[in-house]
């Protein structure tokens, strides 16, 4: 599975350390910045990186570390057809996709520790969508909403 992953100046530690232990258990992984922590930058322009390459489908998975984990999934729902969740527990980290077919993680370095973030991260990855008829229904909704107020 390929996995795109980008941070701003306030996740570059745990990034860092989470592209590792993908490459380390298989996962081919796009890192698209930044590297800098000392260097300010702008959340936003991070999650638009990742959305994109997730609807150029250049990865299957998108991960994006901020402070919070909020910003970052903020901006990246601006993109018709990214659903991204802010996880910070594991049931969420994978009930996210079973039932609503998450395709980018976001996650706040200032909120969890990194043993927790990893066990947040190998999870989503692990998480399929169940396809189930509810689950289903319930995204084609979602659909109707994004067509009628993204233009």
């Amino acid at each position: 599975m390929k996995i795109i992953i980008a941070s701003d100046h306030a996740g570059v530690g745990y990034k860092a350390t989470l592209v590792k232990e993908m490459q380390e258990k298989g996962y081919t992984v796009s890192d698209l910045g930044t590297f800098d922590p000392n260097q300010p930058d702008d959340y936003p322009d991070y999650a638009e990186l990742v959305a994109k390459a997730i609807l150029a489908k250049q990865g299957e998975k998108g991960i994006i570390i901020c402070g919070s984990g909020v910003g970052v999934s903020v901006a990246a729902n601006k993109f018709k057809g990214i659903r991204a969740g802010v996880c910070h527990d594991t049931y969420s980290a994978h009930q996210c996709v079973e039932h609503d077919d998450v395709n980018v993680l976001c996650i706040g370095q200032r909120v969890i520790g990194i043993e927790l973030a990893r066990e947040v991260v190998f999870t989503f990855l692990k998480a399929v969508f169940s396809n189930e008829e509810r689950h289903v229904k319930r995204l084609k909704k979602i659909a109707i909403i994004e067509d009628s107020n993204m233009k």
